[in-house]
């Protein structure tokens, strides 16, 4: 979050005197960045080398399909709702938001279901049915996750963590709630039953940790979607990145597509404006990059100007694994698969070993499938509905080559598809294109196509991450 002065109140009734300030990338990160620097009285200008907006929650349209490219679960529309509100405006005014219940649900390889529910005493019905004797622990875990979102999220998600010092004074609080274990780990400690196990510690796979190696502090997310739900928003998660430039343009400011940064102009260690690839300067005072932080100083920030984020630091940091993004609409519906469903292979902690650290392309893949006409039937034709299916891959330190395997490894995941949870899918596809880790690298400018930059381990963490002020 930025913490700046709010400039002095400037008439801008002829030129606009504004102070000015540059954001790289126009995903939610950037926009939201712009919005509260437009708040804050800056002239913004963002810029995206895309065609649109959204950067990860980008959004193709294909044979009457809209597909929202990535993000897809809402679990804190509160943030959302203070943008809009620092606009002298309501959310509710522009974007219809929607709750989802069930959360999530998990078809397990031998045919069992956990579902995920948004109600605490149908959720402990749920853990009853699968397993009795873990109810106090799931009851403990669940106010553990409390605690440590109340310190985590509440106390310090508005920390920048600029100094280590800061990071020291918020260690002993966390690791008192467990934050130097693993998420699987403190999960494990209250329930027994290996599918609770499961169920309530995949969620560090959505930010692109494994599990197993993740800082429990990921642990409140149970907490977050308990408190706040889980939600979408009419239209996908486009109608929200629409909303943002709405907002960003209603304060004056500018969204420029097919704006490609080559370089953050840096004078004695101040960043005082970009240069453009096409060969433009754009001078400002402040310079926002929402891009990947590892991009960022690798190829933006000469390495003259570098002291910690070095190349050879950012070489031997661990990054997230990738995904593999498979969208499709089908010809016909698929009433009983619900908005979000978590299609699990027969191997978890073997299969996040291959995804994170051997790197093979595992053949028995776990899916994340999403549905939104589930919620939103607008976003296919009549009867139809629309897909994306993910699977966690490796990055691309891995030896595969996507331009070679993405169409076989897309047909495994339609098989897998076809014998599960959407039976008769070859014969209805409507529509059908893939994203890869080649991809996330090469349109996405990810480091080794890692789908969320460095890997969020305990170590990598807060300070010991690319701070938000370099």
């Amino acid at each position: 979050m930025l913490t700046l002065e709010r400039p002095a109140k400037i008439d801008t009734s002829g030129p606009d005197l504004r102070p000015h300030a540059v954001v790289i990338g126009s995903g939610f990160g950037g926009l939201a960045a712009a919005v509260r620097l437009g708040a804050k009285g800056y002239r913004v200008t963002v810029l995206e080398k895309l065609d649109a907006p959204g950067g990860r929650a980008y959004v193709h349209h294909r044979d009457g399909f809209t597909f929202d490219a990535g993000p897809t679960i809402i679990t804190a529309p509160f943030l959302f709702e203070d943008l809009w509100a620092l606009c002298g405006r309501k959310m509710s005014d522009d974007i219809d938001l929607r709750s989802v219940d069930p959360f999530y649900r998990l078809v397990f390889d031998d045919g069992e279901v956990i579902t995920c529910h948004a109600d605490p005493e149908l959720m402990e019905q749920e853990i009853a049915r699968v397993s009795p004797s873990d109810i106090p622990g799931y009851r403990r875990f669940m106010t553990r996750s409390r605690e440590i979102c109340a310190v985590g999220f509440e106390q310090m998600g508005h920390v920048p963590f600029l100094t280590l010092k800061s990071m020291i004074d918020a260690a002993p609080q966390l690791l008192k709630l467990g934050g130097h274990r693993s998420v699987y780990g403190l999960v494990s400690s209250f329930v027994k039953n290996e599918k609770l196990r499961v169920a309530l510690s995949f969620h560090p796979l959505f930010v692109g940790g494994n599990p197993f190696d993740t800082t429990a502090v990921y642990c409140m997310i149970s907490y977050f979607e308990r408190n706040w739900g889980v939600h979408f928003p009419m239209g996908g998660t486009g109608a929200l990145v629409n909303g943002l430039v709405g907002l960003i343009e209603g304060q004056g400011n500018s969204v420029r597509y097919g704006a490609v940064v080559s370089q953050i102009l840096v004078e004695n260690g101040v960043a005082k404006g970009v240069a453009l690839a096409d060969g433009e300067t754009m001078a400002a005072d402040i310079v926002v990059s929402n891009a990947d932080a590892a991009f960022t100083y690798r190829n933006l920030v000469q390495a003259s100007a570098r002291k910690r984020w070095t190349d050879r630091k950012l070489e031997n940091v661990r990054y997230s694994m990738s995904l593999f993004v498979w969208y499709f609409g089908t010809s016909r519906k698929y009433e009983a698969v619900d908005h979000h469903t978590i299609l699990l292979g027969p191997r978890y902690k073997g299969l996040l070993d291959d995804i994170f650290q051997s790197k093979p392309l595992a053949q028995d893949m776990s899916l994340y499938l999403h549905r939104p006409t589930a919620t939103d039937p607008s976003l296919a034709p009549e009867g139809c509905d629309a897909f994306y299916v993910l699977s966690p891959v490796p990055h691309l330190d891995a030896p595969i080559d996507w331009a070679r395997v993405a169409e076989p490894y897309r047909k495994a995941i339609e098989a897998r598809l076809s014998e599960t949870l959407l039976p008769g899918l070859s014969d209805n596809l409507a529509t059908s294109f893939v994203t890869t880790p080649q991809d996330f690298q090469d349109r996405l400018s990810s480091v080794k196509g890692a789908a969320f930059s460095l890997a969020p381990t305990l170590m990598q963490s807060a300070w010991f991450r690319p701070v938000n002020r370099s």
